[in-house]
């Protein structure tokens, strides 16, 4: 493969071959998107990506398998702004497509191929009229043994994610004595944004919320509060579970403000960890979160050897009961708050965020997207002031009925 881009030509080069950030110190900065000029091309036989940026930078290229997915890394991009239907024209049929800030110093883009393909070209063309570049990517189809092969090859991976999950001992039951410890995840960020809507991203609504709910929880509850992410960035599921653990916290609450393509949905509900869905909606949107971790470019793949999901399972045993008095609170607090919520308002599905297990944990939908009076409460400050005082008086309730409970066991 010959690459034709002038004066960047070696650095380019030996990003590619070594997968390493050259010279990042040098040239690092943030370069803007011209959507005008910008435009992502996939078919069944060939895939093109032509970026045009507003400046050089440092740039890589991988792959990952199952399903194939060509990943470009930068060093660094600024997609602040960007849709997807802005510079992928297939995205409102084709999902498979993220891009985002990724790691310190990085953002990422991920296109999902639907076949093996092989990397034809990737030219970074310096323009003569201006500061800016066009980083031009070509593909074509090739067979999966030789697209495995690239994407080993290549080892993209997540940089500081352990492999596993380190081996735990359950910390010490709430006594109702001390804080409660809170640990609020919101859901998706970075170069996965979740559900969109009429120019409003998932990720940047459940952020907000996310901060505004930790400022009451810490100021009128007393609690210590701490948040999987502050800033618009990606952090995997099993890293936001190893966070919650790291904090020592009492509960984990996961927020999030999903969207349904098919069926309708409207209110808030409480969803609760089982591996048996409460219906196709639930279980659709559980895959959905597993989704946004498989197209940001983490192996899903064997997560928990057997020796860890016996020691978990019995550990899972004494959280259960916990986590359905926490998911049974919630549902009296928020209903003393808003007055109605979801038709059916505790709903149980697989998520990966939620097997902590030896933390209480709970996914709390702020409603949906995809319905037009949702989104217009979740953007209504009010309204988020109340949900936000109805999980404040569930956490109250729930602390002193957990710290009962632990002492009737004791007995």
């Amino acid at each position: 493969m010959m690459l034709k881009m002038g004066k960047w030509a070696v650095a380019i080069w030996v990003m590619l071959i070594c997968n390493q950030p050259v010279f990042a110190q040098e040239f690092r900065a943030l370069a803007q998107v011209n959507i005008a000029e910008s435009e992502i091309k996939l078919s069944a036989h060939k895939a093109q990506v032509s970026l045009n940026i507003s400046q050089s930078v440092p740039f890589r290229i991988s792959a990952l398998d199952m399903p194939p997915r060509l990943v470009v890394d930068f060093n660094e991009v600024d997609f602040t702004g960007v849709a997807r239907t802005d510079i992928f024209p297939q995205a409102d049929t084709n999902d498979g497509l993220r891009f985002g800030a990724f790691d310190r110093g990085w953002s990422r883009l991920i296109l999902e191929l639907g076949t093996p393909m092989t990397l034809n070209s990737a030219d970074m063309r310096v323009l003569e009229d201006s500061a800016g570049a066009i980083i031009d990517i070509q593909l074509s189809a090739s067979n999966a043994e030789d697209f495995a092969n690239w994407a080993s090859e290549s080892q993209a991976k997540l940089r500081g994610i352990p492999k596993e999950l380190p081996r735990f001992a359950p910390k010490p039951r709430q006594n109702g004595e001390r804080p409660l410890v809170v640990v609020i995840d919101a859901g998706h960020g970075g170069i996965d944004s979740g559900a969109e809507r009429e120019g409003v991203r998932e990720s940047s609504l459940v952020l907000t919320f996310a901060k505004e709910l930790q400022s009451l929880l810490q100021e009128e509850g007393g609690m210590e509060v701490h948040l999987t992410r502050d800033r618009d960035i990606f952090v995997p599921l099993q890293a936001r579970v190893s966070f919650a653990r790291k904090m020592n916290a009492d509960v984990f609450l996961s927020i999030h403000a999903d969207a349904l393509e098919k069926g309708r949905a409207t209110g808030t509900s409480i969803y609760t960890l089982s591996d048996e869905a409460s219906d196709a909606a639930s279980h659709q949107l559980a895959q959905s979160q597993d989704r946004g971790d498989l197209l940001a470019g983490v192996d899903l793949t064997g997560q928990d050897d057997k020796i860890s999901e016996l020691l978990m399972e019995m550990v899972r045993r004494e959280t259960t009961p916990r986590t359905d008095m926490l998911a049974a609170a919630m549902l009296d607090g928020i209903r003393t708050s808003l007055g109605s919520m979801h038709r059916r308002p505790h709903l149980k599905a697989g998520f990966s965020v939620l097997r902590a297990a030896d933390i209480p944990s709970v996914l709390i939908e702020l409603g949906f997207m995809s319905s037009s009076n949702d989104l217009a409460q979740m953007l209504d400050p009010g309204w988020r002031d109340q949900i936000s005082f109805g999980i404040l008086l569930a956490l109250q309730s729930w602390k002193a009925d957990d710290a009962e409970a632990a002492t009737l066991i004791r007995k």
